[in-house]
């Protein structure tokens, strides 16, 4: 291939970051199951503390399996330099924990996964971070949340678990006119279905536990640095703009300019706070972004065929997936997501709460379990599990009322998922 192709989405899910390992010849990233590395002497030691080159010091800090895994998603993003770590949430608490200080605030679309809810509501107000919620069905309220302790806008491309698309353009307007950054959640989309940066994010999380991994055998998260908002412009980022006593009165942003935002979440929080990924997941979920193309058309193709038909079942009175004609999302997943609008929906029941429960219990294909993003298909009643901290007008609000059923399509055959939707359905 010409070093002056720009390679395909396809082509990097399999080879952005890695090279064959240059002591075995190994073609497949190694798992680099270590806790710490050899310096070559004493002035190579005291240049890496003093972020002065790069390299390896400890595995909670970096790993080189984990270095393939941030090079591969921030090229499939589109972005400067990613950050691996032990969650999704875990990934959350990084961003920030770089960009506030006590007693800051950040806007949060209410259409969220309800652990994001939960985090934002009670975890992160024991560090006096307090989140606005505004409605990411309409970007006027974000301008309206605004205050001069705004630090942050988050909301997720495709919103869990109502099959919500979000209108990244017209929120990022908001974020750009306010200078501050816009941090884009594309966990369910993932880059092969949406690249957040194309329209306006500044920062892109995921969890990597979900389709990027896609196989449901290991938890990670990341963060993904667009390198597209100037933190020195404002005043408002002090970790990145001011001096920094960790590292002798260097100014992040100024040694690192565009992917200063990754190396702070990396030299200060992850340091600091400790949430790193095991190499053996790194590698794990490495090997599952190889098959990311494939993965997702088959996981977006499937829905649609399974949304349409549960559309025309007599127990269900409603089907919330972008993909179907007359989805009140199907003009901004065409945009956003031209590509197909997912693996996940919801649909509700006409017996209600009870009628969910009953669902559950009867599916024999489908494994009743709290995650998304598997081979294997899978549901939730998510008033029940998933989102039962929340009180019913919060449920209600992020698309998880009591008679939501939740789906994450597999890689199954389709039939055979219709027809487990179609016995248990029979016997609820």
């Amino acid at each position: 291939m010409s070093s002056e192709r720009d390679p395909g989405f396809s082509t990097l899910a399999i080879h952005a970051g890695a090279q064959p390992d240059p002591s075995t010849g190994a073609r497949a990233t190694p798992i680099y199951q270590t806790t710490s590395y050899v310096f070559d002497d004493v002035d190579h030691a005291a240049a890496l503390f003093n972020l002065e080159t790069f390299g390896n010091i400890y595995t909670r800090i970096g790993n080189p399996t984990q270095a393939v895994l941030e090079e591969r998603v921030a090229a499939l993003e589109g972005g400067t330099a990613g950050l691996a770590v032990a969650s999704g949430h875990a990934a959350q608490h990084l961003i920030f924990h770089t960009l506030l200080e006590t007693g800051d605030e950040f806007i949060a679309g209410r259409q969220l996964y309800g652990g994001s809810i939960n985090q934002f509501n009670v975890s992160f107000k024991k560090c006096d971070w307090n989140v606005v919620w505004a409605d990411a069905d309409d970007p006027s309220s974000f301008e309206a949340a605004l205050t001069d302790k705004t630090r942050a806008i988050f909301i997720e491309s495709l919103a869990n678990p109502g099959g919500v698309v979000i209108d990244i353009e017209a929120i990022a307007k908001v974020a750009k006119q306010a200078g501050v950054p816009l941090i884009v959640d594309n966990t369910i989309a993932t880059p092969y279905l949406c690249r957040p940066i194309e329209h306006g994010a500044d920062i892109v999380v995921h969890s990597l536990t979900k389709f990027l991994g896609g196989h449901g055998n290991s938890i990670g998260g990341m963060i993904v640095d667009c390198g597209t908002f100037d933190w020195l412009a404002s005043g408002k980022y002090p970790t990145l703009s001011e001096p920094c006593e960790s590292y002798h009165g260097i100014r992040l942003a100024e040694t690192f300019g565009t992917f200063a935002f990754a190396i702070a979440c990396r030299v200060l929080g992850l340091r600091d706070l400790g949430p790193c990924i095991a190499p053996m997941n790194a590698f794990l979920i490495l090997t599952g972004i190889e098959t990311l193309p494939l993965r997702m058309q088959r996981h977006s193709d499937t829905a649609l065929q399974v949304a349409r038909w549960l559309e025309q079942h007599d127990k269900v009175a409603w089907v919330s997936y972008a993909g179907l004609d007359g989805n009140r999302y199907k003009t901004l997943a065409e945009k956003y997501c031209p590509k197909g609008a997912g693996a996940l929906f919801t649909f509700g029941l006409k017996g209600g709460y009870d009628a969910g429960v009953s669902l559950v219990s009867h599916v024999e294909l489908f494994s009743h379990l709290a995650n998304i993003g598997d081979t294997r298909s899978l549901i939730i009643h998510p008033a029940s599990t998933t989102h039962r901290q929340l009180s019913d007008e919060q449920r209600a609000l992020a698309g998880a009322g009591d008679d939501v059923v939740r789906l994450s399509i597999g890689l199954e055959d389709p039939d055979d998922i219709i027809a487990d939707l179609d016995q248990a359905l029979a016997n609820a």
